[in-house]
Formats: structure tokens, C-alpha cells, sequence
């Protein structure tokens, strides 16, 4: 059963959920540092490209399913027009400002 977002322990992990979902671009970018970084699969990756084919492109959805680390580590379902569903895992690095500075994720 998925845990809805606005329960989710991490704030900024909350609102990247949110941002995601709402297909946000602007709140998405907020979230993240100027230098963040991430990796898809353990392959690094450009946010920006990443973000713009696997998300915003192609209307992607997490539901999650699971939090641990004190709500920065997520076991979700993911879908988007490209890949369909899948169960994928989720964990992010937040800094002392509340913003993201990585985020890692793959098939779980």
C-alpha cells in the first residue's frame, strides 16, 4: 500500500515526491543544489537530461511504498510513458539547508 506523500518523514524528500508528481519542473529544480549530482542504476547521470526524460517527458509517478533512514531512503513504484511500472528504490543526500545535493535510484 503506498504511504501518501504528504506523510513521508523528510521534508525535502516530501516536496521532491511532490514536485515529482505534480510534474513541477520549477519546484523540482528548487529542491536541488547547484552542483547536485545523482546516478540511475549506479551509472552517473545529468540531472537535468535525466530529469527531463524519466520524469517531466514522459509523466512519471512514485508511489511509495516503503521509507527508511529516517525518511531518506524509498522503496517506490515508479511508472512513465517510457519504461511503464516498475518497483525501483530511492535515497538522497539533503544538506543543512533542506536542499538535495544527490539522489541515487535503480530497480529495487
Amino acid at each position: 500500500m503506498a504511504i501518501h506523500t504528504d506523510r513521508l518523514s523528510d521534508p525535502a524528500v516530501r516536496a521532491f515526491v511532490a514536485a515529482v508528481n505534480a510534474h513541477d519542473e520549477e519546484a523540482f529544480r528548487g529542491l536541488l543544489t547547484p552542483d547536485a549530482t545523482m546516478a540511475d542504476d549506479g551509472s552517473e547521470r545529468d540531472i537535468s537530461d535525466w530529469a527531463d526524460r524519466e520524469i517531466f517527458s514522459s509523466h512519471g509517478h512514485m508511489d511509495v511504498t516503503k521509507e527508511s533512514d529516517g525518511g531518506r531512503a524509498l522503496l517506490a513504484d515508479y511508472r512513465n510513458d517510457a519504461w511503464g511500472e516498475m518497483r525501483t528504490r530511492w535515497s538522497f543526500t539533503v544538506e543543512d539547508d533542506g536542499r538535495i545535493s544527490r539522489f541515487e535510484t535503480g530497480q529495487a
